[in-house]
């Protein structure tokens, strides 16, 4: 949590102390005369013990009115009500008045924390705690009780102590003090932080997980025997609290149970915090999103050439024409967060394994349509291939989502917040002057009929023939599908999106953007090819999206399409690579994945795309094209690797020098 100013407001009875208690601790020594109200006091935050700044406020009856002092009751962090231990009826005016007052001006169920203050202890050698000390049993709001003595400056620190405590580490969140139990929220936050903690998901912190919990928490492991202490006292106390020499959750939250009993909120303030707690016990908006920072490497290349949006007034800004990415190091913590839920080591995820990955999380972030995105085993079960999938498709499409879950899944464990998990790639503007893209997720729209088969083509992608598509649940089809596929030699993201054919009159440019467009048709439907051309020449011709035109169910017999030209033609006259066959009806046509995620990654290669798959080179070519690409680097230009293959394959080296010489200008 960010620290903020505390403002102490002082109330009590006319004559108690109050003003007097702050000119004590401002001066230091007792004050000769004494005004009937102290102006408002700010100290530094560099001298108060919590480091924070502190607003000392005091109330005088004679020269406020009733709304004035609800005013300050509002503004305050903490309200001190002070009484003189030796004046009774002040005393008695705690209950009478004072605390009454604050429940009918905040409300009964108030969160604003109050602390009892008996002056003049010099006074008396008898401590009146025992008559105040039941109060904080009947008052939830009451904090602690302190007695002092403005005139000898007896535990006048420690008063404005208390009360800095009580904003900053309040025992309401944490505590039932009639119950002598953890509140269920702060259980519910310190069993999250036990099991994000527990590394190998077996239940115990081991000494070595211990000791990275204190790092994190307190910048520094427990020595040897302070740990042996700690289990000690563990052991002592509760059962089932030490088991093979590494502490229980049951022995975890004990320990905080005897830190908060024994007075020592803030540290247990000080784990939760480390988490992402704020007072109410909820993760922070700070936490959920942090504020992007530039050494993070958040922004992409050029970033001041381009205009951002806001995916989240808290979240990291995108620009339009940029993606979000997952970086190594967010694949790594899903990689790891994986293995430490796959308990059976089968590579996969069972549905109470994947309830266990999202134990930590508010809820689990997705459907049965999941099954239906990513790669499964037969059972349904998502491999590991799958998982970082589906957080790929999330980072791509959700950017904040993906913030907010790795936050509730422990990202900020060992990493100082979820920036470095998300790359921002660079605009598209720079990838087509680049003549490269340097994108690893390429977005793609599958547009077509009703009933051309675009759910099989995206199942396809997932490797599931007809067969295993007729098994699925329709009730649970997913609009989208991600795997990886290999664009020279390197893995690519591919997600497929498939456009609701109902909703065509609806498409605009905007719902059109994505880098690869894949229009089907059906070669035993006559009229489907016609749609896919109206809906290419109203969001494609005149776009650099390249797009290419899948004939599907091409295992049965071609009918004639109603259209001027032959599907053939058409590709030709808008230069575009001819139409790919597919079907899934037994063996999957992959190829087809592989050209859509190599045109995303060359858009500006319409043209010399189109005549390499037009020509349909020998594997020798492809052989020469891997040679090329060790010797000029993978940095080096696409259009002379391409052009080189071309010219290996048909002998037409004029002719590229031309292509070259005419795209290049």
């Amino acid at each position: 949590m960010t620290k903020r100013d505390v403002r102490i407001l002082l109330l009590g009875d006319p004559g108690v102390g109050k003003t007097s208690l702050i000119l004590s601790l401002v001066s230091e020594e007792f004050p000769e005369e004494v005004p009937p109200k102290a102006e408002e006091i700010t100290i530094p935050a560099d001298v108060t013990p919590e480091k924070v700044p502190t607003h000392i406020v005091d109330y005088s009856a004679q020269e406020q009115s009733d709304e004035q002092l609800s005013d300050e009751v509002f503004k305050a962090n903490v309200i001190a009500i002070v009484y003189a231990v030796d004046d009774e009826h002040s005393m008695v005016q705690i209950t009478n008045h004072w605390l009454p007052l604050l429940r009918a001006t905040l409300g009964e169920d108030h969160q604003t924390p109050v602390i009892l203050v008996g002056n003049k202890s010099d006074i008396l050698e008898d401590s009146t705690m025992e008559t105040v000390l039941p109060i904080m049993d009947e008052y939830a709001e009451v904090e602690t009780c302190v007695e002092c003595s403005a005139k000898t400056l007896k535990n006048i620190s420690e008063m404005f102590y208390y009360a800095q405590k009580a904003v900053l580490h309040p025992t309401a969140p944490l505590y039932l003090p009639e119950e002598k139990e953890l509140t269920p929220a702060c259980k519910k936050a310190l069993s999250r932080i036990f099991k994000i903690c527990d590394l190998d998901n077996d239940g115990i912190l081991s000494d070595k997980e211990i000791n990275q919990f204190q790092r994190r928490c307190f910048n520094a492991p427990l020595q040897n025997q302070a740990l042996e202490d700690v289990k000690s006292v563990v052991r002592k106390n509760i059962t089932d609290g030490i088991v093979h020499d590494g502490l229980t959750l049951k022995g975890f939250l004990f320990l905080h149970l005897l830190f908060i009993q024994r007075g020592r909120h803030e540290t247990t303030w000080s784990v939760l915090r480390k988490f992402g707690y704020d007072n109410d016990l909820k993760l922070s908006k700070e936490y959920l999103f942090p504020k992007p920072v530039t050494e993070f490497g958040i922004f992409p290349e050029d970033a001041s050439c381009v205009e951002y949006i806001a995916f989240d007034s808290q979240s990291l800004r995108v620009g339009r024409d940029c993606s979000t990415e997952l970086s190594h190091q967010g694949y790594q913590f899903l990689s790891n967060l994986f293995e430490k839920y796959d308990e059976d080591r089968d590579g996969c995820l069972s549905p109470v394994e994947l309830q266990n990955v999202f134990s930590t999380c508010p809820y689990t972030p997705w459907g049965p349509d999941v099954n239906n995105t990513v790669s499964t085993n037969a059972h349904g079960w998502i491999s590991h291939q799958g998982f970082l999938a589906q957080w790929t498709l999330t980072t791509l499409l959700d950017v904040t989502r993906t913030m907010e879950y790795f936050a509730h899944l422990g990202y900020m464990y060992e990493h100082e917040n979820q920036l470095s998990a998300v790359h921002v790639t660079r605009d598209k503007k720079i990838d087509l002057q680049k003549k490269q893209t340097s994108r690893n997720v390429f977005f793609c729209r599958v547009i077509g009929a009703k009933g051309v088969g675009k759910t099989a083509f995206l199942q396809g992608l997932l490797g599931r023939n007809l067969q295993y598509i007729a098994t699925l649940d329709k009730e649970h089809l997913s609009a989208f599908s991600i795997n990886t596929v290999q664009v020279y030699g390197q893995d690519k993201h591919v997600l497929l999106h498939e456009m609701d054919a109902n909703a065509i009159g609806d498409y605009t440019p905007e719902v059109g953007s994505c880098d690869v467009a894949c229009l089907l048709y059906d070669v035993t439907n006559p009229r489907s090819f016609q749609y896919i051309v109206n809906i290419y020449e109203r969001l494609f011709a005149n776009s650099p999206i390249p797009c290419l035109i899948v004939a599907t169910k091409s295992d049965q017999h071609e009918i004639k399409q109603e259209f001027e030209m032959t599907p053939l033609q058409f590709c030709n006259t808008y230069k575009m690579p001819p139409p790919q066959s597919f079907s899934c009806a037994d063996s999957i046509c992959r190829d087809v994945y592989i050209k859509l995620a190599t045109m995303a990654a060359h858009p500006n290669l319409k043209r010399l795309v189109h005549m390499l798959l037009m020509k349909q080179p020998p594997l020798w070519v492809h052989d020469q094209l891997r040679h090329l690409r060790g010797v000029y680097g993978q940095e080096s230009n696409v259009m002379l690797k391409i052009s080189l293959s071309l010219a290996l394959a048909a002998g037409l080296g004029f002719v590229v020098y031309k292509i070259i010489r005419a795209t290049t200008r």
